[in-house]
């Protein structure tokens, strides 16, 4: 097992995709330990974690993401928040929270929501007076709010390997979502009075009344994901299809934005990260099957959780394992190898899985923007072109919050828990 760990260690510090990361380090202990050892077994393991119904979502909601992000919602949505809040203290970074938790309704994935709402707000903090560190720390933060609200990738990978309701999934994100905006919203608040940055001059009613008929439509992808499943009207799949049905209306025949250029390059770009994500899949399904075929959860798992565990001593130990492992790997992958060794001893003492679930996304959330490898801060590096440690300076505030978060879900499961279960979804 060592040579597993320290080849895995090694080429996660030379920089190898994750991907390569997780198979390589697999093959090359497979070779030397089990020379005997049938491959076909490993790539049935990555088919399997590929093929369950469920993750068609997955594509249907990049594709969606990809035709809103090639248009003028972004913009509009920033536009018409702005309108309402830009003029108070802490304007900016509260459109900022605002927008992309607003967008994480269309996306479901925090690197797009940097892309798209960081591109077009990071400039206006810069103008506004707010340090550099400040704007890219609440940009990756904030854009982790897409991980909580539906659609969220994160919620369709733990239902898949879990067997839990994604639909409960998704409901159950919503107002832990909303109470980490408000969260970040106070703390801006505070910062930008404490800082003296940020007022912009108050819009006139008649400005407000046009930048809500030039971006409410926006609001329809919430609506119509959100609310649709809610009332029991869609399955997941069925409101990814109608998400996308939605963006080629909005972008084609009422904004006019699209044409065959940008739909053809949305479906380029839909491939290649369906393509990334669908291989951290595999490779996520493969390499938690390896370790039970090693037997390490036999091993180790009652070491960690005792002869007698409590509800909330494996609640704090998973919260904590997730939270250490999104710092290091990419989040997919974390789900698919963590979650079956958890799911047990879970089930065995009776936790809500929808509750669980929630939790765990959220801790996925938070290593996506926490040192040293939260995979948004590279996103941010890539997208902004600032150094690791400029992008870093400002997240500890942010995190801090985050784990709050997750202390009060624990402290009241009903805040994940109350959506899910008023609703008609199964």
């Amino acid at each position: 097992m060592t040579l597993l760990w320290v080849s895995m260690v090694s080429m996660l510090l030379l920089g190898f995709p994750f991907m390569v990361v997780i198979l390589g380090s697999m093959l090359l202990h497979i070779n030397i330990a089990f020379p005997a050892f049938n491959f076909t077994v490993l790539i049935q393991q990555i088919i399997n974690g590929m093929t369950p119904p469920a993750l068609v979502t997955v594509p249907m909601f990049i594709l969606g993401a990809n035709i809103i992000t090639s248009g003028q919602a972004a913009p509009r949505l920033i536009n018409m928040v702005k309108s309402f809040v830009g003029h108070i203290p802490g304007g900016l970074p509260i459109t900022t929270n605002a927008s992309c938790t607003l967008f994480g309704a269309v996306s479901g994935s925090t690197q797009a929501t940097v892309a798209a709402i960081g591109g077009t707000m990071r400039p206006m903090l810069l103008k506004a007076g707010y340090n550099s560190s400040f704007t890219l720390g609440l940009i990756i933060n904030s854009s982790d709010i897409a991980l909580l609200i539906p659609p969220s990738i994160g919620f369709i990978v733990f239902g898949v390997v879990t067997s839990t309701s994604i639909g409960k999934l998704f409901l159950a994100g919503i107002v832990p979502g909303i109470l980490i905006f408000t969260m970040f919203s106070i703390y801006s608040y505070v910062y930008s009075r404490v800082k003296n940055v940020g007022v912009l001059p108050k819009a006139t009613w008649a400005e407000r009344w046009q930048a809500m008929k030039d971006g409410s439509l926006v609001l329809g992808f919430p609506l119509i994901i959100v609310g649709g499943i809610y009332a029991g009207i869609f399955s997941p799949t069925e409101a990814a299809a109608a998400a996308v049905a939605y963006a080629l209306l909005l972008e084609g025949l009422i904004y006019r934005t699209l044409t065959m250029k940008k739909i053809i390059n949305a479906f380029l770009d839909t491939g290649i990260i369906t393509g990334v994500v669908f291989i951290l899949v595999g490779a996520g399904q493969a390499f938690s099957w390896f370790i039970s075929f090693l037997r390490l959860p036999q091993e180790i798992m009652p070491q960690i959780i005792g002869a007698d565990p409590t509800q909330l001593r494996l609640i704090i130990i998973v919260v904590i394992a997730y939270f250490v492992a999104c710092m290091f790997v990419d989040p997919i992958v974390a789900i698919y190898v963590l979650s079956p060794i958890f799911q047990p001893y879970v089930m065995q003492l009776g936790i809500d899985m929808v509750f669980l679930g929630t939790l765990v996304t959220l801790q996925a959330a938070i290593g996506s923007a926490t040192p040293p490898f939260g995979c948004d801060i590279f996103t941010a590096q890539l997208i902004f072109r600032r150094p690791y440690w400029e992008v870093i300076r400002h997240t500890p505030p942010f995190i801090l919050m985050l784990i709050l978060a997750t202390i009060l879900i624990i402290a009241f499961p009903e805040i994940a828990t109350f959506l899910p279960n008023s609703a008609l979804v199964k």
